[in-house]
């Protein structure tokens, strides 16, 4: 049986009364299976950057220089990245048409199985380059279902929710991010330290990606026991066409809010840059460069992910009292300000500065990331959200976040200094606090203040785009 979500009506639709124990019960385990199944989707993606960091060069790239090959890896992480506004733009038409619930479980089982398939690919010492084409197909797979999953998990969160709590809702769907780093990080240092490296490079490296098998029983949960979101079910039986599905949800959004999906692009320039450099990058130029341990490095940023776990939830619910666009704004400026001290404690090669470099980056860039949820989603009509909060999303990922590894190596090679890299965070951290400036509060202080009043509703009256 499914969970039903229904809200009572209000003046704006969206009453945000007190709900039954029962209700209460349902969304809980709403909020713990977005929680799960997100962090099996991303602990899936984000696997692949630990690995193309340290094991695929020489699994993949076996003949290539070092640099060469992990150039070529980061190259195959970035295919993922690349497809990711693909599945974007398919999801998000597919679930303004027929429903968040549908798209969401399609893209949990497609991530697992190509993760799974990962982890079953034999090396370029079996097959030559047959080997490096099946990753990057599987990769590309990957990306498809990353770039739908987040809009379809964050909107069941968020559209489920009471108006005045969406912004601590949405980060269920954020919070899994570090679980995923915590997780890929943790599994990856369990598999290598407990082997020899010629047997972890041989077959132990496998092991992380065929755990993610484990992701069909939350595909079966989702499917049997969660309903569609109540906003989608108004749409679905809306007598007036102006607030019902629309046949066209993509070509509606970029005619009405091109500008709003630029924006919101650059609202992620910060938090993906700072992200990828700290998950991926910094375990290149750690091991490559500065000579440090890869277990080390992957223990620093383990423990620096316990930073985001706080800063998330806390900055998503601060954003349900105060609005969403001034944490967006500190944390933006927070990144550009901290990028050369970032990597003048990374340069130190001490472990304990380069924990301190990280874990506050995180903190900063979780600022802006544990609003985005909400934030995005409110920047437009439920009859094109999912399309266009997921393509405003997934162009960032693949602007900023899949070329934010290569880039780093490229830049870092090229200079024999790491400053080119700081200026480039730098810029990132500015275009996340402009964009913000330029966009509209969607929870602002007479929304806030009213009971009734839904964030967002007041930017397309009467559910026009």
């Amino acid at each position: 049986m499914a969970i039903p979500l229904t809200q009572p009506e209000g003046r704006s639709g969206h009453a945000d009364a007190d709900r039954s124990p029962a209700h209460r019960r349902a969304f809980r385990k709403l909020l713990a299976a977005g929680l799960i199944g997100s962090s099996i989707e991303w602990y899936d993606f984000f696997l692949y950057g630990t690995a193309a960091a340290l094991v695929f060069p020489k699994v993949f790239f076996p003949h290539s220089s070092a640099l060469t090959g992990t150039l070529l890896a980061f190259s195959t992480f970035w295919a993922g990245f690349v497809a990711r506004p693909v599945g974007g733009v398919l999801a998000g038409h597919l679930g303004d048409k027929y429903g968040r619930k549908p798209v969401v479980v399609t893209c949990l089982a497609l991530m697992g199985a190509a993760t799974f398939l990962i982890g079953c690919l034999p090396s370029a010492a079996s097959v030559g380059a047959l080997a490096p084409i099946l990753l990057v197909t599987l990769r590309f797979v990957q990306g498809l279902a990353a770039g739908g999953q987040w809009g379809g998990i964050v909107l069941l969160l968020t559209e489920s929710a009471g108006p005045k709590r969406r912004g601590f809702a949405g980060t269920f769907g954020q919070t899994s991010v570090p679980v995923a780093v915590i997780l890929s990080n943790l599994i990856f240092v369990a598999a290598s330290g407990l082997m020899p490296d010629a047997a972890f490079l041989s077959w132990g490296w496998r092991i992380p990606f065929l755990l993610s098998v484990v992701m069909f029983s939350v595909v079966l949960y989702i499917q049997a026991k969660v309903e569609d979101t109540p906003e989608f079910r108004r749409l679905q039986e809306a007598a007036k066409p102006e607030e019902a599905v629309v046949r066209a949800p993509l070509t509606r959004v970029l005619r009405s809010k091109a500008g709003t999906i630029l924006l919101g692009c650059g609202l992620l320039s910060a938090t993906n840059s700072l992200f990828y450099v700290s998950i991926s990058g910094l375990l290149s130029y750690g091991t490559g460069s500065l000579g440090l341990k890869r277990d080390a490095l992957l223990a620093v940023v383990l423990l620096s992910s316990v930073a985001m776990l706080v800063t998330i939830p806390w900055s998503g619910h601060l954003s349900d009292k105060i609005g969403r666009r001034p944490l967006i704004l500190i944390g933006g400026l927070g990144v550009a300000v901290w990028a050369f001290p970032y990597f003048g404690l990374v340069g130190t090669a001490s472990l304990p500065l380069i924990f301190v470099a990280v874990a506050v980056g995180f903190v900063f860039q979780c600022l802006t990331y544990g609003p985005i949820a909400s934030f995005l989603g409110e920047l437009f009509a439920p009859a094109v959200r999912y399309s266009g909060a997921s393509l405003a999303y997934q162009l960032s990922a693949i602007i900023v976040s899949g070329g934010t590894p290569f880039l780093m190596t490229a830049l870092i090679a090229q200079s024999g200094s790491t400053w080119p890299v700081a200026v480039y965070i730098t810029l990132m951290g500015l275009i996340t606090f402009a964009s913000a400036w330029f966009l509209p509060e969607t929870n602002p202080a007479d929304v806030r203040e009213d009971p009734h009043a839904v964030p967002g509703a007041h930017l397309y009256p009467k559910g026009q785009a």
